[in-house]
Parts: structure tokens; sequence; C-alpha cells
């Protein structure tokens, strides 16, 4: 099975900012502009999560998204500020393939997660989960890292599964957007832990993070986002690098 190399977009409408443990956003480019970029040089996914619309209980800016979706031909994950069940439906209608929820799920009604599981599938409910590391008791958090839940990691992984969760998207606070690495024994105790596909974010620096939490951790998909707006590499190079040492990913 081929590894999936995501970009994450991380918006604060209508821009694509970076965030460095969550904090500080530095102003990237149009997601437009960017997705496309992106998708032209070879990604497997998009992930676009607007990382302010929860925080700031602002809706979700749906003519951006659809604009992104409309010039892309590859999965596009869209999340943040999801609340509802007319949400999925919007999303999915104007092109998201799947939906990522974290929020409204963990901190109102994890119901959601079981709804809409039924109404569109597994494979569309992505449950993104920003956790941050306290003397080994893993914590997770809400509304892009600001809000703790008091919630375990592993407790929350299991019931998200049990809700009929298709897929995790795994956030390290404590190392996203830093550069230095990926917490990789997290990674592979979270892939160990569950039977659906889990992607880890949060920590590529160099090209060898990459290739050391594939080898190690083994999840279905690795999401990156500074290394390729710095154009410290591209997704071609990532990809030809993981080749070259033996790691299957897509052409």
């Amino acid at each position: 099975m081929n590894v999936r190399i995501l970009v994450k977009l991380e918006i604060k409408p209508p821009f694509v900012v970076k965030p460095v443990y969550f904090e500080g956003l530095r102003k990237v480019g149009s997601p437009v502009l960017l997705a496309n970029k992106y998708y032209e040089q070879g990604a497997d996914e998009i992930l676009y999560i607007d990382i302010v619309s929860s925080l700031y209980q602002r809706n979700i800016v749906f003519d951006i998204i659809k604009e992104t979706a409309d010039n892309l031909f590859i999965p596009f994950s869209v999340g943040g500020g999801v609340k509802t069940i007319e949400d999925f439906s919007e999303l999915f209608h104007i092109g998201a393939d799947k939906v990522v929820i974290n929020t409204y799920a963990i901190q109102n009604n994890p119901n959601i997660i079981n709804a809409a599981a039924k109404i569109f599938g597994k494979q569309a409910v992505v449950v993104n989960i920003e956790v941050k590391e306290w003397d080994h008791f893993y914590e997770c958090y809400s509304d892009s890292g600001k809000i703790g839940t008091g919630k375990e990691l592993f407790s929350w992984i299991k019931e998200v599964v049990d809700r009929g969760a298709g897929e995790i998207l795994l956030q390290s606070i404590d190392r996203d957007g830093a550069k230095n690495g990926f917490d990789i024994e997290l990674a592979k105790m979270v892939v160990d832990s569950v039977n659906i596909p889990v992607v880890i974010s949060s920590g590529a620096g160099e090209l060898k993070d990459i290739k050391e939490l594939i080898e190690y951790a083994k999840p279905s998909g690795v999401a990156i986002s500074s290394i390729l707006h710095d154009n410290d590499h591209t997704i071609k190079e990532i990809k030809k690098y993981l080749s070259d040492n033996g790691i299957k990913v897509s052409k």
C-alpha cells in the first residue's frame, strides 16, 4: 500500500497561514493558488482546515472552499467550524470528499460523528485530534490547539472509532510548525491502537524526518506544510526521496 503524501493548508480566511506550536500566524498565500500548486506537484490529497472558525465562532466560508475544490482532481478534505449535518452536506455539495471535525465533536456533541458516518459513510468522516503531552499524559485540545478538553488521547480515539470515524488526523501541538521532527513514538502508539487510517502531521523539517516517521510508525499518510510553504522541498522531491529509500508512494 502506498503511503499518501498530503498537504495541510491552515486557513485564516481568506489566506493560508502557518502557525508554530499553533501560535503566531504567518501569512503564506492564497488557498486556491497553493492548493493548485501542490496538486500539480503531485500531492495525493489536500487538507483544508479553517483554524479560526471555531475559535472565533465564525461561519464556514463556503465560497473560498468551493473555489479551491473546483481546481482540484485529487481527494479534498475540509474542516473548521463544522457543527451540523447540514455543514457536512454543504461541504460535500461544493466539492469536499471528506469532512474533518474536532471542536464541536469533542466539546459539544460527539454524536455528530455517528450521524455523519451513518448518512455519508465512514470513509467521509475524519476526526482531527490536536494533542499536547503533559508529563506522559496526552491531552486532546480543541479550537486550533487553544482549549484543553481534559480528555485523554487514547480514550477519545477509542470513542471516535467506536462512533464511526473513518480516519484520524493526528496533530502534535508540541511539534507543529517547528520543523524539529515528528513525535514518532506518539505516532506509532496511535497507529497501532486503531484499525482505521491515521494521517500524521506536525514536525517535518527534513526529508529524513518523513522517512523515519513512515518506517517507524507506518501511518496511512503524512501531512506536510511548513517545508512546502517555505520552498525547502517540493512534493516531487519528497516522493522521489521516499521512493529511492524503498518506501512506496504514488507517482
